[in-house]
């Protein structure tokens, strides 16, 4: 049995009538006789009641079948959608890797913007440090991430999507809250709350880097791991802390961010994935984060 059976079968079905059912599926009305002999011979019962050579009837059981083939061909079609979407990037799954610094500015725009246009896409995300984002790639555990260089893995792909500078979060009422930049030199003094080096080693040594253009090491009075959770010790009072410039879009009561004087260290975010891995989704994913 054939797909062209169930169509002729159909065909005949609806018109109850051999020419013209003949005629809409355009072949000639012997040619369509023949096919519906050999399905009846198939299945081994009769589907029409020959009321003339030409006019026919259901039988009870082709009443049935009508129904069952309805259902087949609307499955195919389905079918044929399905794999159709999918091969166009517009169904399926990603699983997304992201630290907490891009979910203040970029990771929102560009989830939303990716759901308006692809609804279909199931998204799976998973908070993970740069380090962690590397092994989940590896281990195949995430189809992208959005990390932080420098990458211990060189084979990965990475696109840089944003740079941005390093701020000094404090207190409303802390003395260099008064000025519109601040100069590194001036926090020689100041405790700062910082992450274990270990969660962003890049980001880490960049602050790092930037208190030795004030010649002086940082002291760390205070860790933590997220950065919502170091700006809510900063409005505690247990110190400062330095980070990258979208963090400002982290309001918090009592908590000022400025800018400072000196250039600093530019903070990355890259998309990173694995070459040999992308799919149609993936691709659609990777136009979406480049257009915004």
């Amino acid at each position: 049995m054939e797909l062209r059976h169930l169509r002729y079968f159909i065909a005949v079905a609806e018109e109850l009538h051999f020419s013209r059912a003949a005629e809409r599926l355009h072949i000639a009305q012997p040619p369509l006789s023949q096919q519906i002999q050999q399905l009846e011979a198939q299945l081994g019962v009769e589907l029409f009641h020959r009321k003339t050579k030409r006019q026919v009837q259901l039988t009870e059981a082709g009443q049935v079948f009508l129904q069952e083939a309805y259902q087949l061909l609307a499955q195919l079609q389905k079918a044929i959608e399905l794999t159709q979407k999918t091969g166009r990037g517009e169904k399926g799954q990603l699983r997304i890797g992201f630290t907490s610094l891009v979910t203040y500015d970029l990771l929102p725009v560009i989830l939303r913007r990716f759901r308006e246009q692809f609804p279909e896409v199931e998204l799976i995300l998973q908070e993970l440090t740069t380090t962690q984002q590397e092994q989940a790639l590896q281990e195949r555990r995430i189809h992208i991430g959005f990390a932080h260089p420098p990458l211990e893995d060189n084979t990965l792909n990475q696109e840089c999507i944003q740079q941005e500078a390093l701020i000094v979060a404090m207190l409303e009422t802390h003395p260099l809250a008064e000025q519109e930049k601040i100069s590194v030199r001036s926090l020689v003094n100041e405790n700062f709350i910082m992450f274990p080096r270990y969660l962003g080693p890049g980001l880490y040594d960049q602050i790092v880097s930037l208190c030795q253009q004030g010649n002086f090491s940082l002291k760390v009075t205070q860790e933590a791991i997220q950065m919502q959770t170091i700006i809510g010790l900063v409005s505690a009072g247990m110190g400062i802390a330095i980070a990258p410039s979208s963090l400002q879009n982290l309001q918090r009561v009592g908590v000022v961010y400025r800018a400072v004087e000196e250039k600093t260290p530019l903070v990355e975010t890259a998309v990173v994935w694995q070459q040999e891995d992308m799919t149609p989704v993936l691709q659609k994913f990777l136009q979406v984060v480049r257009s915004v």
